[in-house]
């Protein structure tokens, strides 16, 4: 597993700055508080693909139990602000999702629109993959660290598996083509947002 989460087998052409983990852990309650409100929005989307596409049956199937999955991250955020005594902010904008958006391809078919969002997905989940493996190498709170682990690999097989749904609908050749079209383009977005401890992405 630790093989797979390097960056090159991440696909991701720029790691995160390394001055981020030490901006998030200012103050626990920002980056929990975000880290909440990105396994909420996973869950959303999850749902949102099986309600557009309720006619693909192996997506239903697969993406059915990682709505589970998200949720459940969701709760056990909420359970580590309570344990902590801190509390649950207001949700806030993602720059970087919403960067990641305007790069989708507009006026396609249904079909095509399908896998612009399973790459957008999997790009998603490969950068909160990284950022979940640098909190759990190098987060000052050791009880955090085995804490990140578990998200860390379950975010791997969220990318891994949005990855092989795209392939298996649209061919190995064309979807790994549009794939290294986006790891660009979100290089560039890493690029220009700055680091921010109160952020996941």
């Amino acid at each position: 597993m630790e093989q797979l989460l390097h960056n090159t087998k991440l696909g991701l052409k720029l790691p995160t700055d390394p001055r981020w983990v030490n901006l998030a852990e200012i103050d626990l309650e920002e980056i929990l508080t975000d880290h909440a409100y990105c396994e909420q929005k996973a869950a959303t989307s999850c749902i949102s693909l099986i309600q557009a596409y309720p006619d693909r049956i192996e997506l239903v199937e697969e993406i059915a139990p990682i709505v589970t999955e998200e949720w459940g991250h969701f709760r056990m955020v909420l359970a580590e602000l309570k344990k902590r005594g801190l509390e649950l902010g207001r949700q806030r904008k993602d720059e970087y999702v919403n960067q990641l958006l305007t790069f989708q391809k507009k006026g396609v078919s249904r079909e095509e629109a399908l896998l612009e969002r399973l790459l957008i997905c999997a790009l998603i989940e490969a950068r909160s993959c990284e950022r979940f493996r640098l909190l759990s190498l190098y987060c000052a709170d050791e009880s955090l660290r085995g804490w990140y682990h578990k998200f860390m690999v379950a975010e791997a097989g969220h990318y891994r598996l949005f990855l092989d749904l795209a392939e298996q609908y649209f061919g190995v050749e064309k979807t790994r083509a549009r794939w290294k079209e986006y790891l660009h383009f979100e290089a560039g977005v890493m690029q220009q947002l700055k680091p921010r401890g109160d952020r996941m992405h």
